[in-house]
């Protein structure tokens, strides 16, 4: 019997739907997500339509096309930084069903397009028509929403791609390094962008603006969204190359996805010897794995850190804080800003990744309550492996930014602030981790998460974002007040600060976790 598209559409809203049945917590989450959503797409609908309002040729060029791009690329990083991917269809799941790619990847990418970020997206770039319309009639009402259909295809066809690419890649020891590289090039291209955008602001040279906004119109980026002005400025001929362009680029994602997700299902590696390097260790625990004591604490952290070193989800959030944590601030100081303000998002960055930290482990957590390990210990053990880990690379963050500045003499300060953000990050997520645990799925991707764990996943990390930037206002201040004074007294203030919120945050948790370790288990067992 043949599968149709619309049987994993179908498959995907019933698992929705079961998954929220009997689950009050996942149904407030879905709530907040409509709401968000709904929000989203008033506000993007509002903004793509003002030029078509006021009549503007001139704004309606630069802020599709800006506008339009900065969603594409908005699809393309945050799935890998923040939000992961909806894995209610997981592909490993239809492994041993006799089904074509093309129909598993046709279904796959339609159950895609009926989430609500693909929603919302598609109501916010409907703004786009409504200035289309007002500006070139009818004609360009519907090229435009041609093109805006092609940029939603683009962008859901973007963020699988590109997630199942690092899924496979993030599987094996020696290809990790080229995972690392094609993201760090790919955030490195947003520091020019931003640094362009930073300078065109500054002098308020529309020129500059409206040429990077004709070279984004050609690209993949741009070109979805630019169409509609293309019938408006009577560039008929335009049209068909922006069209072939998107039609070009979404099947050879697509044919990328498709490449991947062949492996993903059978959770292998392309290559034939893929099993001889996960005998290497960890660099943590040749370092540091004879010298742990020979204790219960000593046992857990090193447990924790061999799986931040070798479980997959757990190394691509080390990886996607590495590039942000250092290309933002980067950027930012090239740029002739301060990174002050910027170290309070870089700290939460670091935390976020042990948000749900129970939900890696999934049915295994029950060994550590059958051990009767205490919650106190718990939590030491995992913050501790994980700073191992992140406190170097918050070193070389501040050292890389003082050095590219110019203003070495402000390392330790800035390192002071980054340490002090991170700790206050752990002080707000470890008890978040143990009243907001959800499961993640069974899926070989580490940017998989379940129906509804992407939204629970993306709404505490604003919140400790929120909380890390509320909280460390004191600091941030009396660091811009002391002046000179706080290049010395920077970094013991910071790390005072950090370890203080630390220590009130994960003896909050660890009080929590021993009474609440049974449903700390049954959140994130997957069902």
């Amino acid at each position: 019997m043949a599968v149709s598209t619309g049987t994993f559409v179908r498959l995907k809203l019933r698992l929705m739907l079961n998954g929220m049945r009997g689950r009050p917590a996942r149904i407030a989450l879905f709530v907040l997500g409509v709401v968000m959503s709904g929000f989203f797409a008033i506000a993007g609908y509002a903004i793509f339509a003002i030029p078509g309002v006021a009549g503007d040729e001139r704004a309606a060029g630069l802020l599709l096309q800006l506008g339009g791009a900065a969603l594409v690329v908005g699809w393309l990083l945050l799935p890998l930084i923040f939000f992961g991917v909806d894995e209610s269809l997981d592909p490993a799941r239809f492994a041993l069903f006799p089904l074509r790619r093309r129909t598993l990847i046709t279904g796959l990418f339609a159950a895609a397009l009926t989430g609500l970020p693909a929603l919302s997206t598609l109501a916010a770039t409907a703004g786009m028509v409504n200035t289309a319309a007002g500006l070139g009639g009818a004609g360009a009402a519907i090229v435009q929403l041609v093109g805006i259909l092609g940029g939603l295809a683009l962008c859901v066809a973007v963020s699988r791609a590109v997630t199942s690419a690092f899924a496979t890649a993030l599987r094996s020891r020696r290809s990790r390094d080229l995972a690392v590289v094609l993201f760090a090039v790919l955030a490195a291209l947003l520091g020019p962008l931003q640094l362009a955008l930073l300078a065109g602001a500054e002098r308020a040279d529309w020129n500059a603006f409206a040429v990077l906004a004709d070279v984004l119109g050609w690209t993949p980026l741009g070109a979805p969204y630019a169409v509609g002005m293309d019938v408006v400025e009577g560039r008929l001929w335009a049209v068909p190359l922006r069209f072939l362009i998107i039609a070009a680029t979404i099947a050879g994602l697509l044919r990328w996805w498709s490449m991947t997700l062949e492996n993903a299902m059978l959770g292998t590696e392309s290559r034939g010897r893929a099993g001889r390097d996960e005998d290497i260790a960890s660099p943590t625990g040749l370092l540091l794995g004879r010298r742990l004591p020979r204790t219960r604490f000593g046992a857990l952290v090193a447990r924790e850190t061999r799986y931040w070193w070798r479980e997959t989800r757990r190394r691509a959030a080390l990886i996607t804080f590495c590039v942000a944590g250092l290309f933002l601030p980067l950027s930012l100081s090239l740029s002739g800003g301060s990174v002050g303000p910027v170290s309070a998002f870089v700290g939460a960055i670091a935390a976020i990744a042990l948000a749900n930290q129970f939900g890696y482990e999934g049915s295994a957590y029950a060994a550590n309550i059958t051990a009767g390990v205490p919650g106190r210990v718990e939590i030491h053990s995992r913050a501790t492996a994980h700073a191992l880990f992140v406190l170097p690379l918050l070193l070389l963050v501040a050292l890389v930014v003082g050095v590219v500045s110019g203003r070495p003499e402000r390392i330790a300060g800035d390192l002071g602030l980054l340490i002090a953000t991170y700790g206050t990050g752990l002080g707000l997520v470890l008890p978040m981790s143990v009243r907001a645990a959800y499961a993640l799925p069974e899926s070989t991707s580490p940017f998989a998460v379940s129906s509804g764990g992407g939204m629970a996943k993306g709404l505490l990390t604003f919140g400790v974002m929120i909380g890390t930037l509320v909280v460390t206002v004191p600091l941030q201040i009396l660091s811009y007040v002391l002046g000179d004074v706080w290049l010395w007294i920077g970094l013991p203030a910071g790390a005072a600060f950090g370890a203080a919120a630390y220590l009130i945050g994960s003896g909050v948790a660890g009080e929590w976790l021993d009474r609440r370790s049974p449903e700390v288990l049954a959140a994130v067992i997957s069902s």
